[in-house]
């Protein structure tokens, strides 16, 4: 089973974890590192380390964090580099990261994994107005026929 660790600004990590956790459930082989303000980027490195260390990594590790180009993103490039079969995802959302939790044991590769994630990603993201209008289009076009 692929590990994965969450990292983001301030208790972005923790927080998403556990709001996953409390609608599916406890997770294994998942770890939550905050990057709060008062942490230095070193300390940072340093948990993200001790993180990694707890992990099993036969199956790959994946880090999953908030935001493109952030300390939390940038720590986990180059922790990631050290390890064969890993990758890091920017822009972690509550529906990419519990569809892929719940789907983890089905997927072997770290990169169809990361494939799915980001699909997953996009299809939670939506305006509820365009969605709305999108539909009552589709019943005016059904109605009609």
């Amino acid at each position: 089973m692929i590990s994965l660790i969450i990292t983001g600004h301030g208790r972005f990590a923790s927080g998403l974890f556990s709001a996953v956790e409390q609608v599916i459930g406890p997770q294994e082989q998942c770890v939550a590192v905050d990057f709060p303000p008062e942490m230095s980027t070193q300390q940072l490195d340093e948990k993200l380390t001790q993180a990694l260390a707890s992990l099993p990594q036969q199956d790959g590790v994946l880090f999953f964090t908030d935001l493109l180009g952030g300390s939390p993103f940038r720590s986990s490039v180059i922790l990631s580099q050290t390890l064969a079969n890993s990758d890091v995802v920017a822009g972690t959302n509550m529906q990419m990261l519990a569809e892929m939790l719940m789907e983890r044991e089905e997927i072997a590769s770290t990169q169809e994994f990361v494939t799915q994630a980001l699909a997953c990603g996009h299809q939670g993201m939506l305006s509820f107005r365009e969605k709305a209008a999108e539909n009552a289009s589709a019943v005016e076009i059904d109605e009609g026929i």
